[in-house]
């Protein structure tokens, strides 16, 4: 799992049925401190994030498969959580 900011929404005229009434995401890795890290990638919402919100994704297929319920299915990564706050055990308060 890793930190992310969700940067934007994805549209789509043509969709595999898996992702007919789901919210499909750009996100964007973040360090703890809100740094981005990497490049953005397409992320299911499981939770009802929206944009600009700090979340937990779940990047492996069958974890995000396991969250959604559908074994079977493409789906790569999901939005499993909303994170309200970042807390970095040793770093003083407010750099996190």
């Amino acid at each position: 799992m890793m930190l992310a900011r969700v940067i934007g929404r994805s549209w789509s005229s043509i969709k595999h049925p898996t992702y007919n009434g789901r919210i499909v995401f750009h996100v964007q890795p973040v360090r703890p401190d809100g740094s981005s890290i990497g490049r953005p990638f397409l992320a299911v919402d499981a939770v009802g994030a929206g944009p600009g919100e700090l979340v937990l994704v779940a990047r492996e297929g069958n974890t995000a498969r396991q969250v959604l319920e559908a074994p079977e299915q493409p789906v790569h990564a999901v939005v499993m959580g909303i994170v309200d706050e970042v807390s970095v055990a040793g770093a003083p308060k407010g750099s996190a």
